[in-house]
């Protein structure tokens, strides 16, 4: 049990909110709500919002009014922990909420979730996610009542049976009858297609959801005129080839001579291994239950890759740079991809795309989340030619093209790179940092580090300075 002198410590959190008294009773119980209807919480009520601690008169039946103000107001009815603690010789209420099993927890009929440090308040489309994801019933492994056996491809399932042996050793004969194999996978429950079943091996595309929408755009900005333009719909495995088909139609090459090799070797513009992840990453853990479809927008300088819903909480935009579970938001659809290779059940697919854009000489992959979305994108470096146009020495573009491949420089890096005195090593570093071409991260002399900025902001300034 935390205690109130560490939660003065921690200060206002995700976890933790202040109140400086019992007159905010409805914004205590909507916190209640919220931290409910999140990971769980706790409410200290008697401090300020900036840490101070102010007390609370407590009475006979104060812990009980407050409890049942809780009860009476909550729907279905919360039972948080509530007890009263001293600090600064004063006293103070705490109560401690856990995550709800059945959310919504709704506070005066409204429900709200705990954002960073503020409750906010769900619309009908919050709501109907909230209980969505507390059902435990995903979307995949709903069934379908319209859609028949007759529906699924033959031909679609015993290609999957040969790769699938093939990949993984699952032995299940390419020549099984269509029911049997759709039970041994889990895609057919009492005798009906799962979603699942559906977006894998339907003849014909039944949901909006199941499209991508690819668009190659003249420049580094999403408007028209379209380069090229490609609606892609189809089983799921329709969707990953033919969006991977529309990247590579639509990505420079370059040829370069091999080593002991009279053959030359053609080299796609991006690491097309990293933009192949992204995609079926995209796909496979996209949230089915929007309308939005997935998108493979290609620009002059990079790539992005748009899948609808953000990460589940279990993942941050942390933690995809370093080792973490594997949290499928489509789990029964995931594991046939799994069979034939098209994903690995490791966690690792974010790591790849870093590892091999640093191979490639490329900066890594962004990941981000924008207007309900996940995104990664994938830049170009820039080039030697447009920095010289920056007015950059020599030592300083061979920094850049360092920064890119190891993602950072220290001032003693700078030196030992270009040979150079430490002077002139953080003169160079400083009108980098100035130019907005680099950021300096970390506190002590042996700590800090340059790295790379937003790359929008870089190539803005490349363009601004060339034009």
């Amino acid at each position: 049990m935390i205690t109130f002198k560490e939660l003065l410590k921690e200060g206002e959190s995700e976890t933790v909110e202040f109140k400086p008294s019992l007159s905010q009773m409805d914004k205590i119980i909507e916190s209640i709500s919220a931290f409910s209807n999140t990971k769980g919480g706790t409410v200290v009520i008697g401090v300020s919002d900036k840490g101070e601690v102010l007390g609370v008169n407590i009475g006979n039946n104060t812990i009980e009014s407050l409890a049942n103000q809780v009860k009476q107001n909550t729907d279905p009815m919360a039972y948080p922990s509530i007890r009263v603690e001293e600090g600064d010789k004063k006293q103070v209420v705490i109560i401690e909420v856990v995550e709800g099993k059945a959310k919504p927890v709704l506070a005066f009929g409204r429900a709200f979730r705990r954002v960073g440090k503020s409750n906010q308040k769900l619309g009908f489309e919050g709501i109907r996610i909230l209980a969505i994801e507390t059902s435990k019933v995903y979307w995949d492994e709903r069934v379908s009542e319209e859609l028949i056996l007759e529906d699924i491809d033959g031909e679609r399932i015993s290609w999957f049976l040969k790769e699938a042996m093939k990949q993984r050793g699952l032995n299940i004969p390419e020549d099984s009858p269509v029911k049997d194999t759709l039970i041994k996978l889990k895609l057919l429950k009492n005798g009906k297609l799962t979603n699942a079943a559906l977006l894998l091996f339907l003849k014909k595309s039944v949901f909006l959801q199941s499209e991508v929408k690819c668009i190659r755009f003249s420049g580094n900005e999403s408007i028209k005129p379209y380069i090229d333009f490609q609606t892609i719909e189809g089983t799921v495995f329709d969707l990953i080839d033919q969006a991977m088909d529309f990247v590579f139609r639509n990505m420079r090459k370059s040829i370069r001579l091999v080593a002991g090799n009279v053959q030359r070797e053609e080299i796609y513009q991006y690491p097309p291994h990293a933009i192949r992840e992204a995609i079926v990453n995209a796909i496979a853990h996209r949230d089915y239950e929007s309308a939005s479809k997935v998108q493979v927008r290609i620009f002059d300088n990079r790539i992005e890759i748009w899948s609808p819903g953000t990460l589940l909480d279990e993942i941050t935009i942390e933690d995809l740079r370093r080792e973490h579970i594997s949290v499928p938001r489509n789990p029964l659809l995931f594991k046939q991809l799994l069979w034939v290779k098209y994903v690995e059940d490791v966690g690792g697919g974010t790591l790849d795309m870093i590892n091999q854009c640093r191979e490639w000489g490329f900066p890594e992959p962004l990941f981000e989340h924008i207007s309900g979305a996940f995104v990664v994108t994938f830049r170009l470096p820039p080039a030697v030619g447009d920095l010289e146009k920056m007015g950059l020495n020599i030592r300083q573009i061979n920094a850049m093209d360092y920064i890119i491949k190891k993602g950072s420089i220290s001032n003693k890096e700078y030196i030992y790179l270009n040979s150079i005195s430490r002077k002139t090593a953080t003169t160079d570093l400083k009108q980098l940092v100035s130019m907005g071409l680099l950021t300096r991260v970390g506190e002590g002399k042996r700590n800090i580090q340059y790295v790379l900025p937003d790359y929008a902001k870089i190539t803005q300034k490349i363009t601004q300075k060339g034009s």
